[in-house]
């Protein structure tokens, strides 16, 4: 193993990791490694870092420690061979997910797949979607025993949709998306392939009840927002705000960068990471002062560019799980939705805002353009919640001898 770069470069690692507020600790243990790997490596028959850490993995009995060592050597591994400095994500050796196991035969039509997807024009959302529910289906037919394509039985194919509780609980978007499969991997395997889309049992289409926010929680949600006397930070805040009047995804929330607020022409650019398409939604007044106030007062000094970065430790971006964290906090400030099965995620501001436009007579087409769906139909899953427009709908039973006390609620 050549550790002469190691050697050469890691002082700026360190120098980094300082600059980004990584802890003293953390630094000092990142570099008692290094020195360990340029004193031992030269010695042993070493080839990269995982087999640093199949050493550690044959000699540490600590399970907690040897976690520790694989995030250090995944950093390492990441800086050495690739040049990147440390960022949010996860560094590691371990391969993941069932695609290693399968079969080469299957394996061949994964391959294939993915790399027909990358002449689709789809989102790489459906793609990586699509690809995870074959992969899923293959390994499973390969654990009972089917290792050929034109094995598998449509017995075999129900029995992975159904199971003593009932169907799968994806199975609607799992079977469009084996569907899809399946169609594109025709063209290379026509007969085994056109066989098995027959037998993937059609799922009819359901969508639960969705929890709402009402009346009296948007306006509690907005005092607890404006109250300067609760916990509540200006990052919370100001990420309350953006959900509550943007609607934005927790995802893109936490993609934002600070250039992506353009404080000249009042808009938020957004490239949404569910769709991969452009928004541009427009800076009001109330999200920009919130904004403006949490990167001016509270927002640490840092080269990362997100908007949202997180307050302690390596500032880095805010994740969507630290995202949904900060909801939780706004909806205890505020008092509600604290009992168990209570729907507390970023979501419900994005439906908030949808039925709210749809209550006011705002189009199907310019609700589409604002919460950035891609197709119009998106929308239709707020229709069940527009309780203005439902009213209009309702039949007068005056004509109609209802007997006393059949609508009283006991």
């Amino acid at each position: 193993m050549n550790v002469g770069n190691l050697r050469d470069t890691y002082p700026s690692l360190l120098a980094q990791m300082k600059t980004s507020g990584y802890s003293v600790d953390y630094i000092s243990r990142i570099e008692k490694e290094i020195q360990w790997i340029l004193k031992v490596a030269p010695s042993k028959d070493w080839k990269c870092y995982h087999d640093i850490y199949l050493y550690y993995e044959s000699t540490l009995q600590n399970p907690k420690m040897l976690v520790k060592k694989h995030a250090m050597l995944g950093l390492l591994d990441h800086f050495d061979i690739s040049g990147g400095f440390p960022d949010s994500k996860h560094r590691g050796f371990k391969k993941r997910g069932r695609y290693h196991k399968l079969i080469p035969e299957y394996r061949i039509l994964v391959d294939y797949y993915r790399d027909a997807a990358k002449e689709r024009n789809k989102s790489n959302a459906c793609t990586r979607n699509e690809f995870h529910s074959a992969i899923g289906f293959l390994y499973d037919m390969q654990e009972t025993g089917i290792t050929r394509l034109e094995d598998i039985t449509e017995e075999a194919v129900v029995s992975y949709y159904m199971h003593p509780g009932g169907l799968r609980y994806d199975s609607r978007v799992s079977r469009a998306s084996l569907v899809e499969f399946f169609k594109v991997c025709a063209i290379t395997k026509p007969y085994e392939c056109s066989k098995i889309i027959p037998f993937i049992p059609i799922v009819r289409k359901s969508r639960k009840n969705i929890q709402y926010l009402t009346l009296v929680e948007v306006e509690k949600v907005r005092d607890a927002l404006n109250d300067r006397s609760n916990k509540l930070s200006l990052c919370d805040r100001a990420i309350g705000k953006l959900a509550l009047y943007t609607g934005l995804r927790s995802c893109d929330m936490a993609a934002l960068e600070v250039s992506s607020i353009d404080w000249e022409c009042d808009v938020i650019k957004v490239n949404q990471l569910k769709t991969e398409h452009p928004l541009e939604i427009p800076l009001t007044a109330v999200v920009g002062n919130a904004i403006d106030e949490y990167l001016s007062d509270e927002r640490p000094v840092t080269l990362c560019p997100s908007l949202f970065v997180t307050s302690i430790g390596a500032y880095r971006p805010m994740t969507s799980g630290a995202m949904w964290r900060a909801s939780e906090r706004i909806m205890k400030a505020a008092s509600i939705r604290q009992e168990k099965g209570d729907r507390k995620g970023w979501h419900i501001f994005r439906h908030h805002l949808a039925t709210a436009l749809l209550g006011n007579g705002v189009s199907h087409v310019a609700i589409s353009r604002t919460l950035g769906h891609v197709s119009p139909s998106s929308t239709e899953a707020y229709f069940s919640s527009d309780f203005v427009n439902l009213k209009s709908c309702a039949l007068d039973i005056s004509p109609y001898v209802v007997a006393e006390g059949v609508f009283d609620i006991a």
